[in-house]
């Protein structure tokens, strides 16, 4: 049998064992499952990872010699973000008949349900599978969820093709064990499409392990997990410089698809105090034919199956392959595989972020709708009742969803005749359609979940995230900043599933209620920010905020946003001005912004907020100052 390529010298993780006796992913699954027992082993929670799901355990419901409050979270795969109706719908009645009664939208353009029971797991697995959908690969060493801008243009049909090659690469590097179907249909192939024939060659030529059950990968997988993503010029929906693979659609003249640009060695994933870990942008590779795209990818995956690090899990994703080798030996190595050499990568325009929420047209005719949720949680709270309005359109329209990178959703397929019932739909559930209604700091902004049920969180970060922003909203007010917009990123720990490094402002959890803080990102993802203080203690949020943001005041140049000004001044410049400036009424202002939320919010018609945001761009007036003395003038001409 041929094996993975292994260090005769260095002793594996235990990981690679696992891999190994798991027979292609089926045991200890198989067997744990059948036991009625709350939880897996250490073992079957690694294993599981590749089905799609983590066992987790509510910390919040910890107690004290008590079994831990065991549940777990399935995530879906679906390339470029797609959901056909029927797949929502079931997702939907998972989430409450099984899960905590909310859906949570990944920032690799997954579904997560969140609270499922192991006696429930089968059941909801199935459910998935049977509605077009699939977990496999989610999660675990090997190809994640390929990602693609979510914008459903009909007449730009160079979006068409990344959809088209998302879906293509994702069943090229889907594992091709029979262990799926086999422990969650009881081994009924459930077969939701006939597959490109194109792949299915490309998967089996040449294979290094020929004969066996996984063609591409052999029985040890990936050295860690591995995410792919494919774009068009320009667009930067899905941040393509955080993965180990990114593909740019190159057309001709005619808009036919002619190749693709090749980026690789991104990642974000580090750890504290650990300086060998740290979070690395792609490289641009090269170009190469289209025809050449299947066995280009298998070639970048066989580098890294082969010469990733198998003894530190910290050190074997694909970026520290091409940071100790370099790029031109990377390329070397992959032109081995592929059997050619590459072309010089092709220029490019400048890259720049969209996330496509709103009203837009298709370009055939209808329409699409992109709705923004807060921190991707898809739920009923109060009079914002998002997940009863998306069953209801989707239920009445049977509308397709796509979903982005920054966590949001896009309904699309739209009749206009269909536009004002829809409008109605969102409105009577509190849920609004205008973009510019929306705090950009909100608008921008990315949570990971963190507590109380992810196993790594070291703090909040979903929970949290509100509140911070609110409070530097009323700092950016009190310092007659009001009208800026930045990218705010926060995470519970240093793994970086929000991508806070490449934020203008990241918080990265480094201890209980402490973070560590990232400067210098963009606007566009296309500069990555570096740490400025390794712990910044949640309750000195705005000392430490308001020297930097009145020095960003003082200096910026026109139209510079807060995290291209850091980038440019630098650090040491930044902790300079700090160092000597004083907070003066800062005492008063901030014992006010730690109890914002229990001030009462008045809301205003999404026409009245585009203007009072325009008048505040106009005249540098904060908005609330606006209101506050619109508010004056009418209530004192109304007691006259």
């Amino acid at each position: 049998m041929v094996k993975t390529p292994m260090s005769p010298t260095q002793k594996l993780s235990k990981l690679e064992g696992i891999k190994e006796r798991s027979n292609y992913l089926r045991e200890p699954i198989l067997t744990e499952l059948q036991q009625e027992t709350t939880h897996f082993s250490q073992e079957g929670i690694q294993v599981l990872k590749f089905h799609g799901s983590y066992q987790q355990d509510n910390r919040d419901n910890r107690v004290r010699g008590q079994e831990k409050d065991y549940q777990f979270m399935l995530r879906t795969r679906n390339p470029g973000g797609f959901i056909p109706p029927e797949l929502y719908l079931t997702l939907d009645r998972l989430a409450d008949e099984y899960g905590n009664g909310t859906l949570r939208v990944t920032t690799r353009q997954g579904f997560q349900v969140h609270g499922i029971l192991k006696k429930n797991l089968k059941a909801a697995i199935a459910a998935i599978i049977k509605s077009m959908g699939s977990t496999l690969g989610a999660c675990g060493d090997l190809n994640r969820n390929v990602m693609a801008p979510p914008a459903p243009y009909k007449n730009k049909v160079e979006y068409q093709y990344t959809w088209e090659y998302a879906d293509k690469i994702a069943d090229l590097l889907t594992p091709q064990t029979g262990a799926y179907y086999e422990i969650w249909l009881d081994g009924e192939k459930f077969v939701s499409g006939e597959e490109d024939p194109e792949v299915k060659a490309a998967r089996i030529a040449d294979s290094k392990f020929p004969g066996q059950e996984e063609p591409i990968y052999g029985e040890h997988y990936m050295p860690r997990k591995f995410k792919c993503s494919v774009t068009v010029p320009g667009d930067n929906s899905i941040d393509l410089y955080t993965h180990d693979i990114s593909l740019v659609v190159i057309t001709d003249e005619k808009k036919e698809l002619i190749g693709f640009n090749i980026l690789a060695g991104g990642g974000l994933g580090r750890s504290h105090r650990k300086e060998e870990t740290f979070p690395r942008m792609a490289d641009p590779i090269g170009y190469v034919e289209k025809d050449d795209i299947f066995n280009l990818v298998k070639a970048i995956v066989s580098t890294q199956r082969d010469y990733g690090d198998r003894v530190q899990r910290r050190h074997a994703r694909m970026k520290y392959l091409v940071e100790d080798w370099g790029v031109e030996k990377f390329k070397a190595k992959v032109e081995e595989y592929l059997g050619k050499k590459i072309s010089p990568f092709r220029e490019l325009p400048e890259w720049k972020y969209q996330d496509y929420l709103g009203w837009h047209e298709q370009g055939d005719g209808k329409l699409f709708l992109g709705i923004s949720i807060e921190n991707g949680r898809v739920k009923d709270e109060g009079n914002w009742r998002l997940k009863t309005a998306l069953k209801t359109l989707i239920e009445r329209f049977n509308l397709p969803v796509r979903l982005s990178a920054n966590h949001n959703l896009i309904v699309y397929e739209i009749e206009p005749l269909e536009k004002e019932a829809i409008e109605d739909i969102l409105k009577a559930h509190g849920i609004m359609t205008d973009p510019e209604a929306i705090d950009p700091l909100i608008r921008y902004a990315m949570a990971c979940p963190a507590l109380p049920t992810c196993g790594l969180a070291i703090t909040e970060s979903e929970r949290a995230i509100p509140g911070v922003i609110e409070r530097i909203r009323a700092l950016l007010d009190r310092l007659g900043l009001g009208a800026e917009e930045f990218v705010i990123r926060m995470t519970g720990c240093p793994n970086g599933c929000a991508r806070p490094y490449m934020a203008e402002l990241g918080f990265v959890g480094s201890a209980p209620g402490a973070y560590q803080v990232w400067l210098g990102g963009n606007a566009n993802q296309t500069t990555l920010a570096r740490a400025y203080v390794e712990k910044m203690k949640i309750e000195d949020l705005e000392s430490f905020l308001e020297p930097l943001f009145v020095y960003f005041k003082k200096d910026k140049t026109n139209g510079e946003t807060f995290g291209s000004f850091c980038d440019r001044v630098g650090f040491e410049k930044l902790r300079e001005f700090s160092s000597s400036y004083e907070l003066g009424s800062y005492k008063k202002a901030t014992k006010t912004s730690r109890n914002r939320k229990n001030q009462h919010r008045v809301g205003v018609p999404d026409t009245i907020f585009a203007r009072l945001k325009q008048t505040s761009t106009e005249t540098g007036k904060p908005m609330n100052q606006i209101v506050a003395e619109a508010l004056d003038a009418y209530l004192a001409s109304s007691q006259d």
